[in-house]
């Protein structure tokens, strides 16, 4: 059983920030694989599911983002899941838009949802990382992360939950090199070969 965790902050007025595309990733993740309906649990939303035969715990913390660690430490505990097997999707601001990387581990770089998260479990569990971009002005990133992602980033943002959706089945099975490729792959793709040159056909003269 694994447990995945969307990061953001409850409330439609936080919806659409940038700071709350963990929690639509997890939205694309339960609607693309048919999950079962979201319920009040943990202090969270949680919805249950398989994904390539693997059952799956969705939950989206509800406590905003510095109190994260609650509702995964008390869902995980319940479940008995280990860190190993719970996987925590968050904003990334050095990562450029549409950009992902997995990490098992490590620190937690200044973000507030994976700083609680460590406190209740430890560090042992594997981070999505999706990329939003940071603005020029350090002293902007505060209004940057709490906005809402604008219209001109609505394709690839479409594209990049709907390829994290796809192929997180590969996180599942442990090949994280895989399902980077894939999602990269998907969302910018390789520019489509040349047709080679056709070779006259030789006339012998005729």
């Amino acid at each position: 059983m694994f447990l995945v965790v969307g990061l953001g902050n409850p409330g439609s007025g936080y919806a659409a920030n940038r700071h709350n595309i963990g929690f639509m990733a997890v939205d694309d993740l339960v609607r693309r694989h048919s999950f079962g309906p979201w319920r009040a649990r943990f202090h969270g939303q949680m919805a249950e599911g398989t994904i390539d035969g693997h059952k799956v715990l969705a939950l989206k913390p509800q406590t905003y983002m510095n109190r994260s660690g609650g509702a995964v430490g008390e869902a995980a505990r319940f479940f008995k899941i280990e860190p190993a097997h719970i996987l925590v999707l968050h904003d990334e601001l050095e990562l450029p838009p549409g950009k992902l990387r997995v990490k098992r581990g490590g620190g937690h770089a200044g973000h507030n949802g994976l700083r609680d998260i460590d406190a209740h479990i430890g560090k042992d569990y594997l981070r999505l990382r999706l990329g939003i971009g940071r603005p020029h002005d350090k002293a902007l990133v505060h209004n940057w992360v709490l906005s809402d992602f604008a219209r001109a980033d609505q394709p690839w943002l479409t594209d990049f939950l709907y390829a994290v959706a796809q192929h997180f089945g590969l996180l599942l099975k442990g090949d994280e090199s895989g399902f980077m490729n894939k999602v990269t792959l998907a969302i910018r793709p390789p520019a489509p070969k040349k047709p080679a040159p056709q070779q006259k056909e030789e006339t012998n003269g005729l």
